[in-house]
């Protein structure tokens, strides 16, 4: 079973930047109802694109710089990596669907 993995600054470049293979990047904090309503969705993302979607969290009070480099103002945000560069920003909370599409044309 995989689940997303918590990052922070220090690791933020390693694992997501120079990731192989496409990585989902959820911006949130324990204090956000909706990155908690989204939580459960992007862990069974994780399960059904494992190995081809990398998953991580970064906490938002934990990981400032990270969230101010991207522009993060609203939680839950998810931005979708590929080849180090972000493809697709989702902010709120969004279908499973939805965030779906985005994955699926990542990998095309």
């Amino acid at each position: 079973m995989s689940k997303p993995v918590k990052i922070e600054d220090a690791n933020f470049v390693e694992v997501v930047l120079q990731a192989k293979i496409p990585v989902l990047v959820d911006f949130w904090a324990p204090w956000c109802g909706p990155c908690l309503m989204v939580a459960p969705v992007v862990e069974e993302l994780a399960e059904e694109y494992e190995g081809r979607v990398n998953f991580v969290k970064v906490n938002v009070d934990e990981s400032p710089k990270i969230a101010s480099q991207y522009g993060i103002m609203s939680i839950p945000t998810l931005i979708l990596f590929k080849c180090g560069k972000p493809l697709s920003n989702i902010v709120g909370f969004r279908p499973k669907d939805e965030l779906k599409k985005s994955l699926d044309a990542a990998l095309e």
